[in-house]
């Protein structure tokens, strides 16, 4: 009780009544009950918008809440990638003691060359999804005052220009504090876990690329299989005598093509995609 820093910033010490509110509260999941929760954000219907100068993407960003911090139930606006990352930088600049979730789309998905492909937009707007609700379901985060303004402002560049003179003042406050403790000497679990760090992005980073490898050459060989299998379609229909092994060779083909397709789309988008996540939350970490 009334703890406070040593230059006499109060602590709030409030906490969920039990450790399972607390695992509600940080879940970052999509699953959390619906009753317990006051604000649902959701990222959909991506538009190409073509300008003079630029060609980009907008995403319509939803918003539902129940919380006194907003003027309305609902809210709906327009928002491009370079806002999602405005609204990161500044959680990092107001928030520097919290763990801020990493926008996992930075990373170029191998073998998609046009970023307005429909499938690298598709990809893009899920990672932005899961980025708002992982804010969304964080019990600081979530009561920011930037990411108020991002869910609810009509044009988020005035905003950007001028600034929120309150939350300015206090970003410079919180960099003052902490610049002065960067100063001092960490304490050696620091070093320790910046080691951890290094080494667990590296051994990621290597199974990531040979992750890559594996799907190609499992892509290269589902292309041999396919046209493989229906060389034996043919020649049982030659063969009358060796028709009835002959297709069953084929159909077994038929089989380890459509294994393996779904072997590589599990890969592709389901463990890749958490590979990259973990590589990039090591460097929020940092």
């Amino acid at each position: 009780q009334d703890l406070s820093l040593p230059n006499g910033t109060p602590v709030d010490t409030s906490s969920p009544a039990s450790s399972s509110s607390l695992l509600n509260r940080l879940q970052l999941d999509d699953d959390l009950d619906g009753e317990t929760r006051d604000l649902f954000v959701t990222v959909d219907d991506p538009k190409k918008h073509v300008c003079t100068m630029e060609t980009y993407i907008t995403y319509r960003v939803t918003t539902k809440t129940t919380r006194a911090e907003f003027d309305l139930p609902e809210y709906s606006v327009r928002r491009r990638y370079q806002d999602f990352d405005w609204l990161r930088n500044k959680l990092e600049e107001s928030q520097p003691t919290h763990l801020i979730p990493p926008l996992p789309e930075k990373f170029v998905v191998k073998g998609v060359v046009d970023r307005f492909s429909e499938e690298f937009v598709e990809t893009r707007r899920k990672a932005l999804d899961k980025f708002l609700k992982r804010i969304t379901d964080h019990p600081v985060l979530s009561f920011n005052e930037h990411f108020n303004v991002f869910l609810t402002a009509k044009d988020l560049n005035a905003y950007k220009k001028q600034g929120i003179a309150l939350l300015s003042k206090m970003g410079e406050s919180v960099k003052y504090v902490t610049g002065g403790y960067k100063l001092r000497s960490r304490p050696l679990e620091f070093a320790a876990i910046g080691d951890y760090l290094d080494t667990f992005s590296l051994k990621l980073g290597t199974i990531d690329r040979i992750a890559q490898r594996i799907i190609k050459e499992q892509l290269e060989y589902l292309v041999e299989l396919r046209e493989y299998g229906p060389v034996y379609s043919t020649w049982g229909g030659l063969e009358v005598e060796l028709s009835e092994p002959l297709e069953g060779v084929s159909a077994c083909i038929g089989n380890c093509c459509t294994a393996l397709e779904e072997l590589s789309e599990d890969m592709t988008e389901d463990f890749l995609p958490v590979l990259r996540e973990y590589i990039l939350y090591s460097e929020s970490m940092k």
